[in-house]
């Protein structure tokens, strides 16, 4: 399988996967017009992975902003990797903040309450 970099923009993070790591790093603000249409290649790169790779899967985050479409996108790549860590895949979030910015802790903090897999909460 390949890598996947996604240049980000002002309203959409830079996306990159790295196969053979097994990591899928986001960094940005992410309120873009279409979220499954702009993620639909990272959706699906992890799906691929977590279905292809035996090896474990960690996404790191700084993300600063996400509006409620793509809020639904993360729950879903959440979701998907919750079921391959109940079937026994190693999988993890480290998601990086602001100590300045309580509202994104909070945000990842919601996250982490519906996940049994590890889940970080860094502040920078």
């Amino acid at each position: 399988m390949k890598d996947l970099r996604i240049d980000g923009t002002i309203s959409s993070p830079t996306v990159i996967a790295s196969w053979q790591e097994g990591v899928l790093y986001m960094e940005g603000d992410s309120y873009p017009e279409n979220s499954y249409e702009l993620y639909a290649e990272m959706v699906a790169w992890v799906s691929q992975y977590l279905a292809q790779s035996t090896s474990p899967l960690t996404l790191e985050l700084s993300l600063l902003y996400l509006n409620t479409s793509s809020i639904k996108v993360m729950m879903d790549i959440f979701d998907e990797m919750e079921e391959y860590f109940q079937q026994g895949r190693q999988v993890s979030v480290n998601w990086y903040f602001d100590v300045d910015n309580e509202r994104v802790a909070e945000l990842a903090e919601e996250f982490k309450e519906d996940c049994h897999f590890p889940f970080q909460i860094i502040g920078k």
